[in-house]
């Protein structure tokens, strides 16, 4: 598999406060990366770095045959076939499903949205049967779904996830775990940020750990799954 996204040597400052410290990482096209790590590691600044929603201090983050995402603004990241689901889902709450939907595509003008937007209702029926409904009014699990859905309408490369289980139900995370793996079998690359380490492991190919803004560990993730570091820090012990 060939590289697709590169981080290298990545430093990130809020103020004076450095919170990255040298964080190097790479992904391939068609894989799945997970990062874990505890509440204030650096995860989803990792995330908001690589989306142009925070500039790094020092460093660079490769894309494909060579783009300098890090000089880029975030519109134009979006452009180059990178979204971000961000955590806390965002979606706009006096729109409708449908009106959200159609904000993802804003960098596209071809003939391929209505085929998109269709794939996405196949992926998601329940949106399908919500879409005049206002997405302030739709549950938890709808909201994530539709934060996915509106991503993937930028017809992406790479999607970043940032906490995609948050608050949900677990049969809920079941259902948009093996979405997940749907949308990864049909050619996009994901970068996923997960609490539920047990849960992304089990989807991803490969995994980074991160504590307080460093890269500490990097396998793949049936390795990590197995690690016994791995899972008295973050998969409560071991498996059963």
């Amino acid at each position: 598999m060939k590289q697709l996204l590169q981080l290298r040597d990545l430093h990130v400052k809020y103020g004076n406060i450095e919170v990255l410290h040298g964080i190097n990482l790479e992904v391939r096209e068609g894989e799945i990366v997970t990062i874990l790590g505890a509440n204030g590691a650096g995860k989803s600044t990792t995330l908001m770095t690589i989306s142009g929603l925070v500039k790094p201090s020092q460093g660079a983050i490769l894309f494909d045959h060579g783009a300098l995402l890090h000089k880029l603004p975030a519109h134009a990241i979006v452009r180059c076939g990178i979204a971000h689901v961000p955590e806390g889902r965002r979606i706009f709450g006096t729109l409708t499903a449908q009106e959200n939907i159609n904000l993802g595509a804003y960098v596209r003008s071809d003939d391929e949205v209505r085929k998109t937007q269709e794939w996405i209702y196949q992926l998601f029926p329940i949106l399908a049967e919500r879409r005049n409904q206002l997405a302030g009014t739709l549950s938890g699990g709808e909201q994530q779904m539709l934060a996915i859905g509106r991503a993937l309408m930028s017809h992406p490369r790479v999607l970043l996830l940032d906490e995609p289980s948050l608050g949900l139900a677990p049969l809920l995370v079941k259902a948009i775990f093996q979405t997940l793996r749907e949308i990864n079998t049909s050619g996009v690359t994901i970068v996923l940020v997960e609490q539920n380490a047990r849960a992304a492991l089990k989807l991803a190919h490969r995994g980074y750990v991160m504590e307080l803004g460093r890269i500490v560990l990097e396998d793949s993730a049936a390795r990590l799954l197995t690690n016994p570091e791995v899972q008295s820090a973050y998969l409560g012990g071991h498996e059963k």
